[in-house]
């Protein structure tokens, strides 16, 4: 977090969080009370200073203020750079991946070592040229229809991504089973 922000939390500790304003898009677009946040300064205070509490609820720490972020999918929105690299929506890098699931929504979730996020659905292309078969070979169109159908086995190639870690088993998912099995909230309320 921005210095100045842990020295309002130091000097204000007691300010009441805020529940409901800002949201976060399935495209990791930042949105205040419904209203796309336009200005670039803004949306780059609010991602360096974006983090997780105890209880699994992701906030902007604005000054000493804490602002829950109500989530249209996961805490964290992936999208794949001109280099073929993740990165974050707040701009951030992952370094590590450790897990990756087909929601049954169609949507490809990657878990990273800063946390469960979305493969931004602009990127969904570029990341299916990132599944393997056993043998680390990136599928053909016929093997991703095997693939999507459930009819043959696939493996996520974190290193086509930028990311160090194995390959890794894509498992099918529920969206609605997200929550619970990464421990995040999506709709934060008042404890």
């Amino acid at each position: 977090m921005d210095a100045d922000v842990l020295a309002a939390i130091a000097k204000w500790p007691n300010v009441p969080a805020v529940f409901g304003w800002l949201g976060l898009t399935a495209r990791g677009e930042w949105r205040l009370r419904g209203q796309p946040i336009e200005n670039t300064a803004i949306r780059a205070f609010i991602g360096r200073n974006y983090a997780r509490d105890e209880q699994g609820r992701w906030f902007f720490q604005n000054g000493p203020q804490r602002v829950y972020v109500a989530l249209d999918a996961t805490p964290w929105v992936w999208r794949v750079d001109a280099d073929g690299r993740v990165t974050a929506h707040t701009g951030a890098t992952p370094a590590r991946a450790s897990g990756a699931a087909l929601l049954d929504d169609g949507r490809l979730l990657l878990v990273t070592d800063m946390g469960p996020g979305l493969v931004d659905d602009r990127d969904a292309a570029y990341a299916l040229r990132c599944v393997t078969d056993r043998a680390g070979t990136v599928l053909n169109e016929q093997g991703l229809d095997r693939w999507l159908d459930g009819r043959d086995e696939a493996l996520l190639a974190p290193r086509l991504l930028g990311l160090a870690g194995e390959p890794l088993h894509i498992e099918r998912l529920a969206f609605a089973a997200i929550e619970r099995r990464f421990g995040f909230v999506r709709e934060p309320r008042a404890a």
